[in-house]
Protein backbone atom coordinates (compact mmCIF):
# COMPACT_ATOMS: atom_id res chain seq x y z
CA UNK A 1 0.00 0.00 0.00
CA UNK A 2 2.76 2.40 1.02
CA UNK A 3 4.91 1.50 -1.98
CA UNK A 4 2.06 2.12 -4.32
CA UNK A 5 1.61 5.61 -2.90
CA UNK A 6 5.32 6.37 -3.34
CA UNK A 7 5.26 5.25 -6.95
CA UNK A 8 2.34 7.45 -7.70
CA UNK A 9 4.05 10.43 -6.12
CA UNK A 10 7.27 9.65 -7.91
CA UNK A 11 5.48 9.46 -11.18
CA UNK A 12 3.83 12.76 -10.52
CA UNK A 13 7.17 14.41 -9.74
CA UNK A 14 8.31 15.24 -13.27
CA UNK A 15 5.18 17.26 -13.92
CA UNK A 16 6.26 19.88 -11.45
CA UNK A 17 10.08 19.71 -11.53
CA UNK A 18 12.88 18.06 -13.43
CA UNK A 19 14.48 17.16 -10.17
CA UNK A 20 11.50 15.16 -9.15
CA UNK A 21 10.92 17.56 -6.23
CA UNK A 22 7.28 18.50 -5.82
CA UNK A 23 6.45 22.25 -6.38
CA UNK A 24 5.24 24.25 -3.49
CA UNK A 25 2.19 26.51 -4.00
CA UNK A 26 4.48 29.57 -3.90
CA UNK A 27 6.74 28.17 -6.61
CA UNK A 28 3.74 27.28 -8.74
CA UNK A 29 2.41 30.86 -8.43
CA UNK A 30 5.79 32.29 -9.28
CA UNK A 31 6.06 30.06 -12.38
CA UNK A 32 2.59 31.05 -13.54
CA UNK A 33 3.44 34.72 -13.14
CA UNK A 34 6.63 34.28 -15.22
CA UNK A 35 4.69 32.57 -17.96
CA UNK A 36 2.14 35.38 -18.06
CA UNK A 37 4.90 38.01 -17.96
CA UNK A 38 6.74 36.19 -20.75
CA UNK A 39 3.75 36.57 -23.06
CA UNK A 40 3.85 40.37 -22.78
CA UNK A 41 6.87 40.92 -25.08
CA UNK A 42 5.19 38.80 -27.70
CA UNK A 43 2.04 41.00 -27.53
CA UNK A 44 4.14 44.12 -27.53
CA UNK A 45 6.18 42.69 -30.34
CA UNK A 46 3.03 42.65 -32.44
CA UNK A 47 2.73 46.41 -32.20
CA UNK A 48 5.71 47.24 -34.41
CA UNK A 49 4.28 44.93 -37.00
CA UNK A 50 1.00 46.86 -36.85
CA UNK A 51 2.88 50.12 -36.89
CA UNK A 52 5.06 48.74 -39.61
CA UNK A 53 1.98 48.77 -41.82
CA UNK A 54 1.91 52.54 -41.68
CA UNK A 55 4.81 53.12 -44.06
CA UNK A 56 3.01 50.92 -46.53
CA UNK A 57 -0.08 53.10 -46.08
CA UNK A 58 2.09 56.21 -46.43
CA UNK A 59 3.61 54.67 -49.49
CA UNK A 60 0.11 54.23 -50.90
CA UNK A 61 -0.53 57.91 -50.31
CA UNK A 62 2.66 58.74 -52.13
CA UNK A 63 1.61 56.47 -54.97
CA UNK A 64 -1.77 58.15 -55.05
CA UNK A 65 -0.07 61.54 -54.95
CA UNK A 66 2.22 60.35 -57.70
CA UNK A 67 -0.79 59.99 -59.99
CA UNK A 68 -1.50 63.72 -59.88
CA UNK A 69 1.43 64.83 -62.06
CA UNK A 70 0.45 62.20 -64.64
CA UNK A 71 -3.12 63.56 -64.76
CA UNK A 72 -1.87 67.11 -64.94
CA UNK A 73 0.50 66.07 -67.73
CA UNK A 74 -2.39 64.70 -69.77
CA UNK A 75 -4.37 67.92 -69.33
CA UNK A 76 -1.34 69.97 -70.33
CA UNK A 77 -0.86 67.79 -73.40
CA UNK A 78 -4.48 68.25 -74.45
CA UNK A 79 -4.28 72.02 -73.96
CA UNK A 80 -1.07 72.17 -75.99
CA UNK A 81 -2.64 70.07 -78.76
CA UNK A 82 -5.74 72.29 -78.83
CA UNK A 83 -3.60 75.44 -79.03
CA UNK A 84 -1.59 73.92 -81.85
CA UNK A 85 -4.81 73.06 -83.73
CA UNK A 86 -6.12 76.63 -83.40
CA UNK A 87 -2.83 78.04 -84.67
CA UNK A 88 -2.87 75.64 -87.59
CA UNK A 89 -6.45 76.64 -88.48
CA UNK A 90 -5.53 80.33 -88.30
CA UNK A 91 -2.51 79.81 -90.55
CA UNK A 92 -4.60 77.92 -93.11
CA UNK A 93 -7.22 80.70 -93.08
CA UNK A 94 -4.55 83.37 -93.44
CA UNK A 95 -2.95 81.43 -96.29
CA UNK A 96 -6.33 81.19 -98.03
CA UNK A 97 -6.86 84.95 -97.74
CA UNK A 98 -3.38 85.65 -99.11
CA UNK A 99 -3.93 83.30 -102.04
CA UNK A 100 -7.34 84.86 -102.76
CA UNK A 101 -5.82 88.36 -102.74
CA UNK A 102 -3.01 87.29 -105.05
CA UNK A 103 -5.47 85.64 -107.44
CA UNK A 104 -7.73 88.71 -107.36
CA UNK A 105 -4.82 91.09 -107.92
CA UNK A 106 -2.89 89.25 -110.60
CA UNK A 107 -4.96 86.47 -112.13
CA UNK A 108 -8.76 86.46 -111.93
CA UNK A 109 -11.48 88.92 -111.01
CA UNK A 110 -15.25 88.63 -110.91
CA UNK A 111 -17.61 91.28 -112.35
CA UNK A 112 -21.38 91.56 -112.48
CA UNK A 113 -23.32 93.04 -115.39
CA UNK A 114 -25.28 96.19 -114.46
CA UNK A 115 -26.83 97.12 -117.82
CA UNK A 116 -28.42 95.83 -121.03
CA UNK A 117 -25.60 96.86 -123.38
CA UNK A 118 -24.28 93.30 -123.85
CA UNK A 119 -27.60 91.46 -124.19
CA UNK A 120 -28.26 88.67 -124.93
CA UNK A 121 -24.68 87.48 -124.47
CA UNK A 122 -24.71 88.93 -120.95
CA UNK A 123 -27.87 89.81 -119.05
CA UNK A 124 -28.35 92.19 -116.12
CA UNK A 125 -26.97 90.61 -112.91
CA UNK A 126 -24.98 87.96 -114.74
CA UNK A 127 -21.52 87.38 -113.25
CA UNK A 128 -18.38 86.85 -115.31
CA UNK A 129 -14.79 85.84 -114.55
CA UNK A 130 -12.05 87.95 -116.10
CA UNK A 131 -8.54 86.67 -116.87
CA UNK A 132 -6.20 89.50 -115.92
CA UNK A 133 -3.12 87.77 -117.32
CA UNK A 134 -4.57 87.21 -120.79
CA UNK A 135 -3.07 90.32 -122.39
CA UNK A 136 0.19 90.17 -120.52
CA UNK A 137 0.88 86.90 -122.31
CA UNK A 138 -0.62 87.81 -125.70
CA UNK A 139 -2.34 90.57 -127.71
CA UNK A 140 -5.94 91.71 -127.52
CA UNK A 141 -7.84 90.07 -130.36
CA UNK A 142 -10.91 91.03 -132.35
CA UNK A 143 -14.09 89.49 -131.00
CA UNK A 144 -12.86 89.30 -127.38
CA UNK A 145 -15.16 90.51 -124.62
CA UNK A 146 -13.07 92.74 -122.37
CA UNK A 147 -13.44 94.69 -119.13
CA UNK A 148 -11.69 98.07 -119.19
CA UNK A 149 -11.63 101.50 -117.63
CA UNK A 150 -14.26 103.21 -119.74
CA UNK A 151 -14.66 106.71 -121.09
CA UNK A 152 -16.01 107.90 -117.71
CA UNK A 153 -13.39 105.99 -115.67
CA UNK A 154 -15.86 103.26 -114.67
CA UNK A 155 -15.29 99.53 -115.19
CA UNK A 156 -17.02 98.77 -118.51
CA UNK A 157 -17.55 95.62 -120.57
CA UNK A 158 -17.75 95.55 -124.39
CA UNK A 159 -16.70 93.49 -127.39
CA UNK A 160 -13.54 94.33 -129.35
CA UNK A 161 -14.41 95.04 -132.99
CA UNK A 162 -11.14 96.58 -134.17
CA UNK A 163 -7.55 96.66 -132.88
CA UNK A 164 -4.70 99.07 -133.58
CA UNK A 165 -4.27 99.72 -137.32
CA UNK A 166 -7.72 98.33 -138.30
CA UNK A 167 -10.03 100.25 -140.59
CA UNK A 168 -13.54 99.91 -139.08
CA UNK A 169 -16.52 101.12 -141.08
CA UNK A 170 -20.31 101.10 -141.05
CA UNK A 171 -21.69 100.01 -143.24
CA UNK A 172 -21.48 98.16 -146.55
CA UNK A 173 -24.30 97.81 -149.06
CA UNK A 174 -25.87 95.02 -146.92
CA UNK A 175 -25.66 97.16 -143.81
CA UNK A 176 -22.82 95.13 -142.28
CA UNK A 177 -19.88 96.48 -140.34
CA UNK A 178 -16.58 95.87 -142.11
CA UNK A 179 -13.09 95.53 -140.68
CA UNK A 180 -10.28 96.06 -143.20
CA UNK A 181 -12.90 95.60 -145.91
CA UNK A 182 -14.13 92.22 -144.54
CA UNK A 183 -17.84 92.21 -143.57
CA UNK A 184 -18.77 90.74 -140.20
CA UNK A 185 -21.58 88.24 -139.84
CA UNK A 186 -22.74 89.22 -136.32
CA UNK A 187 -25.94 87.19 -136.11
CA UNK A 188 -24.37 84.82 -133.53
CA UNK A 189 -24.11 87.51 -130.86
CA UNK A 190 -26.13 90.60 -131.81
CA UNK A 191 -29.30 91.25 -129.80
CA UNK A 192 -32.28 89.88 -131.78
CA UNK A 193 -33.79 92.57 -133.98
CA UNK A 194 -30.93 95.03 -133.42
CA UNK A 195 -29.06 96.41 -136.44
CA UNK A 196 -25.23 96.39 -136.53
CA UNK A 197 -25.30 100.15 -136.04
CA UNK A 198 -27.85 102.91 -136.16
CA UNK A 199 -25.16 105.45 -137.07
CA UNK A 200 -22.41 105.48 -139.65
CA UNK A 201 -18.70 105.70 -138.86
CA UNK A 202 -15.42 105.29 -140.65
CA UNK A 203 -12.41 105.05 -138.33
CA UNK A 204 -8.83 103.88 -138.52
CA UNK A 205 -7.93 102.66 -135.03
CA UNK A 206 -4.67 104.19 -133.70
CA UNK A 207 -1.87 101.80 -132.69
CA UNK A 208 -2.24 100.53 -129.14
CA UNK A 209 -5.93 101.36 -129.04
CA UNK A 210 -9.25 99.51 -129.51
CA UNK A 211 -12.65 100.10 -131.09
CA UNK A 212 -15.34 98.55 -128.85
CA UNK A 213 -19.09 97.99 -129.20
CA UNK A 214 -21.86 96.37 -127.12
CA UNK A 215 -23.81 93.39 -128.46
CA UNK A 216 -27.11 95.26 -127.93
CA UNK A 217 -26.27 98.00 -130.43
CA UNK A 218 -29.53 99.90 -129.81
CA UNK A 219 -28.75 100.22 -126.08
CA UNK A 220 -24.96 100.59 -125.87
CA UNK A 221 -22.96 103.76 -125.21
CA UNK A 222 -19.77 102.53 -126.89
CA UNK A 223 -17.03 103.86 -129.21
CA UNK A 224 -19.67 105.29 -131.58
CA UNK A 225 -20.97 107.67 -128.89
CA UNK A 226 -17.45 109.04 -128.22
CA UNK A 227 -16.30 109.26 -131.84
CA UNK A 228 -15.77 113.01 -131.60
CA UNK A 229 -13.17 112.84 -128.80
CA UNK A 230 -9.42 113.12 -129.34
CA UNK A 231 -9.04 109.38 -129.94
CA UNK A 232 -12.11 108.90 -132.18
CA UNK A 233 -13.89 106.91 -129.48
CA UNK A 234 -11.11 104.35 -129.05
CA UNK A 235 -9.74 103.04 -125.74
CA UNK A 236 -6.08 102.42 -124.86
CA UNK A 237 -5.01 98.81 -124.49
CA UNK A 238 -3.39 99.88 -121.22
CA UNK A 239 -6.88 100.53 -119.80
CA UNK A 240 -7.94 96.92 -120.37
CA UNK A 241 -8.31 94.98 -117.10
CA UNK A 242 -8.67 91.58 -118.74
CA UNK A 243 -10.63 89.21 -120.93
CA UNK A 244 -14.03 87.93 -119.79
CA UNK A 245 -13.90 84.19 -120.46
CA UNK A 246 -16.61 82.64 -118.27
CA UNK A 247 -20.20 83.50 -117.41
CA UNK A 248 -20.63 81.60 -114.12
CA UNK A 249 -23.83 83.01 -112.59
CA UNK A 250 -26.68 82.23 -112.61
CA UNK A 251 -25.94 78.52 -112.66
CA UNK A 252 -28.38 77.81 -115.48
CA UNK A 253 -26.42 80.20 -117.71
CA UNK A 254 -22.89 78.93 -117.08
CA UNK A 255 -20.95 79.18 -120.32
CA UNK A 256 -17.52 80.00 -121.71
CA UNK A 257 -17.34 83.27 -123.64
CA UNK A 258 -15.60 82.35 -126.88
CA UNK A 259 -14.41 84.43 -129.81
CA UNK A 260 -16.97 84.42 -132.68
CA UNK A 261 -15.82 82.64 -135.82
CA UNK A 262 -16.55 85.64 -138.09
CA UNK A 263 -13.48 87.53 -136.82
CA UNK A 264 -11.11 84.80 -137.98
CA UNK A 265 -11.70 85.93 -141.59
CA UNK A 266 -10.41 89.46 -140.95
CA UNK A 267 -6.89 90.20 -142.13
Amino acid sequence: MGEADENRLGAAGPVGSADGVPETPVERSARTAEAVDGDVPAAEGDKPAAEGDKPAADGDERAADGDEPATAGKKGGRAKKKGSGLLETFLYALGGVVVALLVHTFLLQSFYIPSESMQNTLLIDDYVLVNKLAYKLGPVERGDIVVFKGWDGEDTIKRVIGVGGDHVKCCDAKHRITVNGTPLNESAYLYPGASPSGSEFDVTVPKGRLWLMGDHRNDSADSRVHIDDAYRGTISEDDVIGRAFLRYWPLNRISFLTRPETFSAVR
